[in-house]
């Protein structure tokens, strides 16, 4: 039998059998009556939730027992095998008749979920399907994406996963994560104690003001932290019960969500100044005093105003890390290192030019400077000067650096005043175009053309997520450079055929970062995030882009080779942590790859004794 937790033991008798049953064991007490006391009804069973004390208008304590056996087993989602259970399992677990005859391998039920997977036409049909096996089998869950990860990434993660938070509010069922709001101020450390596991090495945390390109989803904005931390298991090896999502529900500054009688968040405006400023500060201090130095807290589609403030507040004092500011950062630098394989020169050589200037757009321009700075040895304010921003307003330029935000004002370069994306690009003649915007269609058919025009192999990344917000889509940049551009997109494009010539488009999707880089920083018990890991990341990364995949013009490796990529970054990542005597973890593994790879968590089913 599987015992879940052992607090007190209690036995009772059902018919002939006796069983051990594991109880949570909270005393509850109600008009002084101790409803744990040995009160018994009917067939000598011990009253564990104090319903022979209760009246109808008293509490009782439903969650007191917890038991791992028969058809409690068959419900709990991280030791349930469905048909797999073996016939003595089935004996020794009491399963006997809860269960159809049939033995099926894990194998079998994996080949049988995806062939109804894919009778889905709606791909919020397949998120849905997915999320129910996740609440149902756990490992058969990871199994299924982690050997489908190529198929299933884009269900869990974008671009569904931003439709999913689109109708959260329609679709939930139960909850998967913390929901921290302004009603908890005062008591958060009270909610995070609330929450089952007690060894929590990840915690993904938003608060719902920017999800991908869709914009402010409130408390709906769940579904990325689920969803960043599915992928942190499949992907990276983290096991599920170590991870935490949490959304921080400060209210909504969508009218047509405050307005939808099925939304799951407070119905307010969002609170904003001190009051935000305060919320933050206790979730972050109890969540130090509850976890631990060493639990990654990873911010997740914040405002870019909070987003900057808040990594730049706790980055001294936590370990933190910001996936949509240096996640995106370090996979698209690894895409630009890459690139420079089929383009020849070194980085310095190039000329970057952003659509774009948030906290995207900015982050990767500065690990871009920093790699330049790094390769040249040139002081990071010289190696800026490669790279231009334009944003709302047009390009950043130095006549303009009174009015703009501080995070944008490193790249305001001397410049004649340029208003639009196609002046810029005629202007600048950068070698690399990088779109940031979050706004769909904005590289037009004179955008590439002109790219294509001084540039035998323009770069183009269309990074915006989801697909309908993706700058152009990859037909349109290798159709419009006449089949020479190098492209890459945040969000998944199918191949395509021009001239004869199929062109498999890259992907520069934060997920070959994030998993690979919170393992690094957890199995060295890193205290702290550092630039020089990121860029430890990057270069990792890129290391794995075969002659093989060079060759079919993808600057990017296939995503089913990505637990073994996560493992060499990992060990990158841990590397850097250990020589800047950052890591806490002693002594030093001798070899980190073979160390992450034995860390990383197996969904393959156990045998039950």
């Amino acid at each position: 039998m599987i015992l879940l937790k052992r607090h007190n033991f209690l036995k009772f008798v059902l018919g002939r059998a006796e069983r051990r049953v594991c109880a949570v064991m909270e005393t509850t007490m109600t008009n002084g009556v101790d409803l744990g006391n040995k009160a018994t009804i009917g067939g000598g069973v011990e009253d564990v939730y104090g319903e022979d004390f209760a009246t109808e208008d008293q509490l009782i304590t439903p969650w007191t027992v917890s038991v791992a056996s028969g058809y409690t087993l068959l419900r709990d989602p991280r030791h349930n095998k469905g048909l797999a259970f073996s016939e003595q399992e089935r004996d020794a677990h009491y399963l006997r008749g809860l269960l159809p005859p049939a033995v099926l391998t894990q194998g079998l039920q994996e080949k049988r979920l995806m062939h109804n997977l894919r009778q889905y036409k709606v791909p919020l049909q397949r998120y849905m399907a997915l999320m129910d096996l996740q609440e149902r089998n756990e490992r058969l869950f990871y199994k299924l994406l982690i050997d489908n990860v190529e198929e299933l990434l884009p269900v869990v993660y974008t671009p569904t996963v931003g439709e999913a938070c689109q109708k959260y509010g329609s679709i939930f069922r139960r909850p998967q994560g913390l929901y921290i709001s302004l009603k908890e101020k005062g008591k958060i450390l009270e909610v995070l104690k609330n929450w089952p596991e007690r060894s929590i090495q990840v915690i993904v945390v938003t608060d719902g003001e920017r999800i991908l390109g869709l914009g402010d989803l409130g408390c709906q904005g769940m579904g990325i932290p689920v969803g960043k931390l599915s992928l942190y298991t499949a992907l990276g090896g983290l096991r599920p019960s170590a991870c935490l999502p949490i959304t921080i529900d400060v209210g909504t500054n969508n009218e047509q969500l405050l307005n939808d009688e099925f939304y799951i968040g407070l119905r307010q405006k969002r609170a904003t100044g001190q009051e935000y400023a305060e919320l933050l500060q206790e979730f972050m201090s109890a969540v130090k005093q509850n976890y631990g130095e060493k639990v990654l807290i990873q911010f997740e589609d914040f405002a870019n105003h909070n987003a900057f403030e808040l990594l730049a507040k706790y980055s001294s004092s936590h370990l933190v890390f910001n996936d949509d500011i240096q996640g995106t950062a370090s996979v698209v630098l690894a895409g630009v290192i890459a690139a420079l394989k089929l383009l020849g020169g070194s980085l310095s050589h190039q000329t970057f030019l952003f659509l774009g200037a948030g906290e995207a757009g900015t982050g990767i321009a500065e690990l871009i400077a920093l790699e330049m700075s790094k390769q040249t040895k040139l002081p990071i304010e010289e190696t800026r000067k490669k790279i231009w921003l334009v944003d709302s307003k047009g390009l950043i330029v130095s006549s303009r650096k009174e009015s703009l935000q501080h995070f944008k004002r490193p790249w305001a370069h001397k410049h004649e005043p340029v208003k639009g994306l196609l002046d810029a690009v005629k202007a600048i003649k950068p070698t690399m175009l990088m779109g940031t915007s979050g706004v769909g269609k904005t590289f037009t058919k004179e955008v590439i053309e002109a790219m294509a025009s001084f540039n035998e192999k323009p770069v183009i990344f269309a990074l915006s997520n989801p697909t309908s917000q993706s700058e152009c889509t990859a037909e349109e940049a290798y159709a419009w450079s006449e089949g020479r551009a190098i492209f890459a997109s945040g969000s998944p494009f199918d191949p395509v055929e021009y001239n004869g010539k199929v062109f498999v488009p890259g992907q520069g999707n934060n997920a070959y970062i994030f998993p690979g880089f919170g393992l690094g920083l957890i199995i060295s018990g890193a205290i702290r995030v550092r630039d020089e890991m990121l860029l430890a990341a990057s270069e990792a990364l890129a290391a794995q882009v075969t002659q093989e995949n060079f060759e079919k013009g993808l600057i990017y490796p296939p995503f089913s080779n990505i637990r073994k990529i996560s493992a060499h970054i990992a060990a990158k990542v841990a590397a850097k942590a250990y020589d800047l005597g950052l890591a806490s973890r002693l002594p030093r593994p001798k070899d980190l790859v073979s160390y992450a790879e034995s860390c990383m968590y197996s969904p393959v089913y156990r045998c039950y004794r």
